[in-house]
C-alpha cells in the first residue's frame, strides 16, 4: 500500500508553485556560478596518479629471488576549477529539468514523497565535491578517487532507494539510511587519515582554509541526513515532504556556495 503523505498544516505552506520558481532561480544560480568560477580562476591543476608493484632489478639480484616494491607514476594533472565548474553545472542542469521537462513527473513522485532527479544529480556533483576536497587534503592516487567518488555516488543512490522503498510500506525501514550513512562516513575517515599523516610523515603545514572545508562541508553533508530523518519522522514542519524538499535545495546551494568560494580564496584567487 502507498504511503499517504501527510498535509502541512502550517502558515505559508509551500506548493509546487514555489518549487517550481525555487528549480529556475536555482538553475541560474547555479549557472550563474559556475561560469563565474572558470572566468576568474587562475589555473591550479593538481596531480593525478597510480600507485603499482614492479620488480626491483638491484634488490632481486642481491637477494636471489625477484623483489616486488611500490612506485607510483604521474597520470596527468588536472585544474580543480574545472571540477568546481562541473558541480554547478550539474546542479543547474538538473534544476533546469526539473522545471521544465521532467516537472508533471516531478510533481507527481512528490506526492509520494521521492524525488529520483535529486538523489542522482547529488550523486554526481556531490561525488566532484569530494573528490574537490580529496586533492586538498593530498589524496592524488586515481584509485582512492575514484572510490571516494564512488562511495559518495553510492550513498546518495542509497537514498533514492529509501524513498521508492519506503513510499510504498506502512513503516519506515531505515536500513539504506544506516549503510547510506556508513558510506557517507568513509570518505571522511581517508581525509583525516591524511591530514594524520601529514602531521606525524610530513610537514603538517596544511592550509587554515582546508581545515575549515572540512568543518563547514562535513556539517553541511550530515545536515542532508539530518533532514532526511526529519521527514521520516515527520518532526514539525517536516510533517510536509515539500518542506523538506525546499530545505535539500537551500542545504545544496549554500553547501556548494560555500565549498567553491573557499576554495576560490584559498587556491584559485587571481
Amino acid at each position: 500500500m502507498a504511503r499517504v503523505l501527510k498535509k502541512a498544516s502550517y502558515k505559508n505552506k509551500i506548493t509546487f508553485n514555489d518549487l517550481h520558481k525555487w528549480n529556475l532561480y536555482l538553475a541560474a544560480l547555479h549557472f550563474i556560478q559556475g561560469a563565474v568560477i572558470l572566468i576568474i580562476s587562475k589555473s591550479r591543476a593538481f596531480p593525478v596518479t597510480t600507485n603499482y608493484l614492479t620488480l626491483n632489478p638491484l634488490s632481486s639480484s642481491a637477494a636471489g629471488h625477484p623483489v616486488l616494491v611500490a612506485a607510483t607514476r604521474h597520470l596527468f594533472d588536472f585544474n580543480i576549477a574545472y571540477l568546481i565548474a562541473a558541480f554547478f553545472f550539474i546542479s543547474a542542469i538538473a534544476h533546469t529539468y526539473l522545471a521544465t521537462a521532467y516537472r508533471s513527473r516531478y510533481e507527481a513522485d512528490l506526492k509520494k514523497g521521492i524525488n529520483r532527479i535529486r538523489w542522482i544529480e547529488y550523486g554526481f556533483s556531490a561525488g566532484l565535491m569530494m573528490v574537490a576536497i580529496a586533492f586538498l587534503s593530498g589524496a592524488y592516487d586515481l584509485s582512492t578517487i575514484v572510490m571516494i567518488f564512488s562511495l559518495t555516488l553510492i550513498m546518495n543512490l542509497l537514498g533514492l532507494l529509501m524513498e521508492v522503498h519506503n513510499h510504498t510500506t506502512k513503516s519506515t525501514s531505515w536500513l539504506s539510511y544506516i549503510i547510506g550513512c556508513f558510506a557517507g562516513i568513509i570518505p571522511w575517515v581517508v581525509f583525516v587519515i591524511y591530514v594524520i599523516g601529514s602531521g606525524v610523515f610530513g610537514s603538517g603545514n596544511i592550509p587554515t582554509f582546508v581545515y575549515w572545508i572540512y568543518v563547514s562541508m562535513f556539517i553541511f553533508f550530515s545536515s542532508f541526513a539530518v533532514n532526511m530523518y526529519l521527514q521520516y519522522k515527520k518532526k514539525g514542519k517536516w510533517a510536509d515532504y515539500l518542506y523538506g524538499e525546499r530545505t535539500y535545495m537551500i542545504l545544496s546551494l549554500v553547501a556548494k556556495t560555500l565549498l567553491a568560494w573557499q576554495v576560490f580564496a584559498g587556491i584559485l584567487r587571481p
